[in-house]
């Protein structure tokens, strides 16, 4: 815990990071408790009203309200839940499926390895919007759908990096020493192999979190992810856009909270690499 203390210290942007992934998880789980009003109540009384702070602001809604008269505040806060259960959701799944995979191509290596690689090379070549709009234009929008085309988009960033490191655990002196022992394969990979590309597989799982939430986001700007009338910050920027120029706060908002939550999990990420970094360990 010193040492986990003493890293946190050492690295400013570090600590904004935890912080704001912080913010960004109590946010969501506190957000029947946080949320002023309910995000899809209709006033259409204060109908595109603007923030209580400025000028013109009705003193109802502290970020404003939508054409609708919904609370913008309410819904990003509701929002926020929206995009943490499918983030995490999604690179759980993902990530699942890619550490297998890569353990199974880096310890097996033949036509396994082959086929594995070559099926990723296939994913890594179609461009994931495109692939997540044909998935989800056959089956329909849904937050199951989106978060099965999302998972299905990232496994194969785990499934590469575990699979390099696979290859270098395998033939290192314990590997060898365990299997010269009668140990069998499988037995190998989960209590050998398994453990010591976690680290890996957690920093990869940390970045992807916000290609996650950045690709959500796309998806329900487009109309393809969580639909009407629950709350999900791309679909307030797409149903802000037509109020750019008369009621900025519409689409300004929920941008500022994907900005702020894609930084903090990139900052946070950076800093959980280099503290797992052995050659960095050695100077703290």
């Amino acid at each position: 815990m010193r040492r986990l203390w003493r890293a946190i210290r050492r690295s400013p942007s570090g600590l904004v990071g935890i912080v704001l992934v912080g913010v960004f998880i109590f946010t969501a789980i506190a957000a029947p408790l946080l949320a002023p009003m309910d995000p899809v109540a209709i006033d259409l009384a204060n109908r595109l009203g603007a923030p209580t702070w400025t000028v013109e602001g009705p003193g109802a809604h502290p970020l404003g309200a939508d054409q609708l008269g919904r609370d913008i505040l309410s819904r990003i806060i509701w929002g926020s839940r929206i995009t943490l259960v499918v983030a995490i959701t999604a690179v759980v799944m993902s990530g699942a499926l890619g550490v297998l995979l890569g353990l199974l191509a880096g310890f097996l290596g033949g036509w396994t390895e082959r086929v594995i690689m070559r099926l990723a090379d296939v994913q890594l070549s179609i461009p994931l919007m495109l692939f997540a709009l044909l998935i989800i234009g056959a089956l329909g929008p849904s937050l199951f759908n989106l978060i099965i085309v999302l998972a299905l988009t990232g496994w194969t960033r785990f499934a590469r990096i575990v699979r390099g490191e696979t290859l270098s655990l395998r033939e290192r002196e314990f590997v060898m020493s365990v299997r010269a022992a009668g140990a069998t394969g499988l037995r190998i990979m989960l209590r050998h192999i398994l453990p010591n590309v976690m680290t890996a597989a957690i920093v990869v799982a940390t970045l992807e979190v916000a290609r996650v939430v950045i690709l959500e986001s796309a998806l329900s700007f487009l109309g393809m992810g969580l639909q009407p009338p629950e709350a999900s910050w791309g679909r307030m920027l797409a149903e802000g856009r037509d109020y750019i120029a008369s009621a900025w706060w519409l689409a300004t908002f929920p941008g500022v909270a994907i900005l702020l939550v894609v930084l903090g999990v990139n900052l946070f990420g950076d800093w959980l690499r280099d503290y797992f970094d052995p050659k960095l360990q050695e100077n703290r």
